[in-house]
């Protein structure tokens, strides 16, 4: 997790499984206080992830819960990163604070899945899609876009020396919904075809006339870890929904199934993807 450490990220992981561990031990936040030594705010405040949670701390917590010795050794490595510094600092002025949580997650995960109604995901964005997508928007103030556009890039994860695993499911309409010019939108699918070539990328089309269940949910994403549990994100123009609960979790997993096998084939959608590009030449 070096690569894109985000103490801020880190925290929010750390402070849930703490919390759920507590409360399935059914023990007080008081009673946590006392163990350790501190005060009850202080655990308030490690399981928001407003607190640096000390390795120390995290171990003396989890093992008054009851905790496998697993999750005790990968929170308190987690606990052990937590203090490095964020690699989107230069970009903060332009993400918003309710999004920064979720640019810190997505750095730390090792895959991702997203289902798309509207617009591609930025890790799936061309430069030139991103700039079109921002040019007028009301929620974005002109002066601002160029910095957005390089914070959007400076995201991507999906190749390199050690890119994130993504699966997405993409509604027909994304790809026929022209963003700024034809010439942008044509590079924007060239982009996909090839990024389709990676094992690691799995992207698939759902086609207009197939109805799927699970599209009747609104745009998700579930960022996987390597030392920490999936969470789900839900994100809507003024703020966003960071789902950790394994019930809540665990639905929108079994959604996405439903989307990946509801689509086209990733032979298919590139397929597809291609005939759109030959029409917009």
């Amino acid at each position: 997790m070096g690569e894109r450490s985000d103490p801020s990220a880190l925290r929010f992981l750390i402070g849930h499984e703490l919390r759920v561990a507590r409360e399935r031990a059914r023990v007080k936040q008081s009673e946590a206080a006392k163990a350790i030594g501190c005060s009850q705010p202080k655990i308030v405040a490690m399981e928001s992830g407003k607190y640096l949670q000390q390795p120390d701390d995290v171990t003396a917590l989890l093992r008054l819960y009851g905790a496998e010795v697993a999750q005790v050794d990968r929170l308190t490595s987690l606990a052990g990163q937590a203090d490095q510094k964020t690699w989107w600092a230069p970009f903060s002025e332009v993400l918003p604070n309710w999004f920064k949580t979720f640019v810190g997650l997505e750095g730390l995960a090792r895959s991702q899945f997203i289902y798309q109604t509207v617009t591609f995901t930025g890790q799936l964005q061309t430069s030139t899609y991103a700039t079109a997508l921002h040019e007028g928007s009301p929620l974005v103030a002109s002066v601002d876009v160029p910095q957005i556009v390089r914070a959007r890039m400076a995201r991507q994860r999906v190749t390199g020396p050690h890119p994130m695993g993504l699966s997405s499911v993409i509604e027909e309409a994304v790809i026929d919904r022209v963003v700024g010019t034809a010439e942008t939108m044509r590079e924007q699918l060239e982009h996909l075809t090839l990024l389709m070539k990676h094992d690691h990328i799995d992207i698939r089309i759902l086609p207009t006339r197939k109805y799927a269940h699970a599209g009747n949910v609104t745009e998700f994403t579930l960022l996987q870890f390597a030392e920490a549990q999936t969470v789900g994100y839900i994100e809507y123009p003024t703020g966003a929904l960071y789902l950790q609960d394994y019930d809540g979790v665990a639905v929108y997993e079994m959604l996405a199934e439903q989307l990946l096998a509801a689509a086209l084939s990733k032979s298919e959608s590139a397929e597809l993807i291609r005939s759109r590009v030959a029409g917009l030449k």
